[in-house]
C-alpha cells in the first residue's frame, strides 16, 4: 500500500546522518519505507518543514497499526496512554528500553512534565545522539527538545570564528555544546539545577572546555555577566517575551538574537521588537505546535539601544 507523505530529500552519502538525526527529533515517520531516488534518498517525515516536499512512500511491514509516538533517545513517548500500543512499540523496535505517557503539560519554572512508565524500564532518563554529539537527558527533570535539531544545525552554519554566544535557557546543553566549536565562549545559563548538573554531564561526554555553565535567572545575567555577546539563543517559546528586554540589554550592536516562541498569527512578536532595538528581523516557523499555533524563531539583528 502506498500513502502520499511529507518527504526530505538528501544525497545518498548523507542518508544515515539524515535517518539518525530525524530520529533524535522524532521526526521520522517510521511507518512508511525511505524511498530512493535516482542518487537521492528521501526520508518520510510527520509534519511539513523547511526543505520538505510531497512524496508517494510504500508502508513498512507491521508498523502501521503502531500508535503515534515521538523518539527520544532509546525512549519513545505516547501521545495517548495506551499501555497495550506501548509494548508493541517497545517490541518493534529493539533501541529502545522505554515507553512513556505524558501525564502533564510542560510547566513550572523549570520547564518539566511527570510521566507515566508504560512499558520497558522504569526510568525518564536516555542518552540522544545528535550529529556527533552525545546528550544525557532526563525528561521529568529538565527540558529537552529533540525537534530542534535542524535549528541547532543552522545556527552553527552562521556563526562566524570566535563568536562570543550565550544560551540563556540552555538546558541540558545541546544548543551550548553543538555551537562551541566555532565559538570563543558560550555561557549556558540555566535556573533548573538538574538541567546544569546534566549540562555538566554532557560537557565532558562531548570533551567540550569552552562553555561556562551558569546556574541563574536569565533575568540578572546583565547583573552577573562583564560581556555583552555576538549571538543570543533564547529558547523558551512558552514564556520567552518577557526575557526580551534581558536579551537586549546583553546583546552587542549588529549582533544576532535568535528568539524562538509559540506564535498564533505571522509577526505577532515584530512590534515588541521593534520597540526594544530590533533592526532587522527575520520570521521563521519551525514546526506546527497544536490548531492554530505553531513555534517560530526570529533571527533579530540588533541597533544601539
Amino acid at each position: 500500500m502506498t500513502v502520499e507523505q511529507w518527504g526530505v530529500r538528501v544525497p545518498v552519502r548523507q542518508g544515515e546522518e539524515t535517518r539518525q538525526a530525524l530520529i533524535g527529533e522524532g521526526a521520522l515517520d517510521c511507518t512508511l519505507k525511505v524511498l530512493r531516488d535516482g542518487t537521492a534518498l528521501v526520508f518520510p517525515v510527520l509534519e511539513e518543514r523547511g526543505g520538505a516536499g510531497r512524496f508517494v512512500f510504500e508502508e513498512q511491514p507491521g508498523r502501521a497499526d503502531l500508535p503515534r509516538h515521538e523518539l527520544v533517545g532509546g525512549i519513545a513517548i505516547l501521545q495517548e496512554n495506551d499501555p497495550e500500543g506501548a509494548t508493541r512499540i517497545l517490541a518493534s523496535r529493539p533501541s529502545l528500553h522505554t515507553v512513556l505517557f505524558p501525564t502533564s503539560e510542560v510547566a513550572g519554572k523549570y520547564r518539566t512534565r511527570t510521566y507515566a512508565v508504560l512499558a520497558g524500564t522504569d526510568t525518564t532518563r536516555t542518552e540522544v545522539l545528535e550529529h556527533g554529539h552525545r546528550f544525557a537527558v532526563d525528561l521529568a527533570g529538565a527540558y529537552f527538545s529533540a525537534r530542534l535539531s535542524t535549528e541547532r544545525q543552522r545556527i552553527t552554519a552562521k556563526i562566524k570564528k570566535d563568536e562570543l554566544v550565550l544560551d540563556m535557557f540552555a538546558g541540558v546543553g545541546p544548543f551550548a555544546i553543538t555551537l562551541a566549536p566555532k565559538s570563543a565562549l558560550v555561557v549556558a545559563a540555566d535556573l533548573n539545577p538538574r538541567a546544569v548538573i546534566l549540562l555538566i554531564e554532557n560537557m565532558k561526554k562531548n570533551r567540550v572546555v569552552n562553555v561556562l555553565p551558569l546556574l541563574a535567572d536569565a533575568r540578572r545575567l546583565n547583573a552577573i555577566l562583564p560581556w555583552t555577546f555576538d549571538r543570543i539563543i533564547m529558547n523558551l517559546p512558552l514564556a520567552g517575551t518577557e526575557f526580551l528586554p534581558a536579551a537586549f540589554r546583553l546583546i552587542r550592536p549588529g549582533g544576532t538574537i535568535h528568539f524562538y516562541a509559540l506564535v498564533s498569527k505571522e509577526g505577532e512578536h515584530l512590534g515588541r521588537i521593534s520597540e526594544l532595538g530590533g533592526i532587522e528581523v527575520t520570521e521563521r516557523v519551525v514546526r506546527s505546535y497544536s490548531a492554530g499555533q505553531w513555534h517560530a524563531v526570529y533571527d533579530i539583528v540588533a541597533g544601539r539601544t
